[in-house]
């Protein structure tokens, strides 16, 4: 069975090595968004990127980067986005955050058959 529906895509830019009370950010922030009811987070973990000072950060065998870049995608509707957004300006020190109306398409399986 295919749903479609229209939601908001966060995606929270961060590094790895960013912290909050002493936890990865990146933790703190997925069991953040899981404990608010958000419909879905992912943490992606760049191989290589740079951000407002133009300072690489990569993957390399001669040097190995500790603060890799880290992307959240959080989808869900829009009244729950609004809701969890000023609770990411508490958290979030240095970062970038962008937002867009996305398209969701669903599928669910027959549950039976997964059995």
């Amino acid at each position: 069975m295919k749903k479609e529906s229209e939601a908001i895509l966060l995606r929270i830019f961060i590094g790895e090595s960013d912290e909050y009370e002493g936890k990865k950010l990146y933790k703190h922030i997925i069991e953040m968004l899981r404990n608010e009811g958000i419909a879905g987070a992912t943490v992606l973990r760049g191989i290589s990127g740079f951000g407002k000072t133009s300072h690489i950060h990569t993957t390399s065998i001669l040097r190995l980067s500790t603060d890799l870049p880290i992307v959240i995608e959080v989808t869900d509707n829009k009244e729950n986005i609004e809701r969890i957004k000023p609770k990411l300006d508490k958290v979030i020190k240095e970062g970038l955050i962008t937002e867009e109306k996305v398209k969701i398409i669903f599928y669910e399986g027959n549950k039976a058959k997964r059995q």
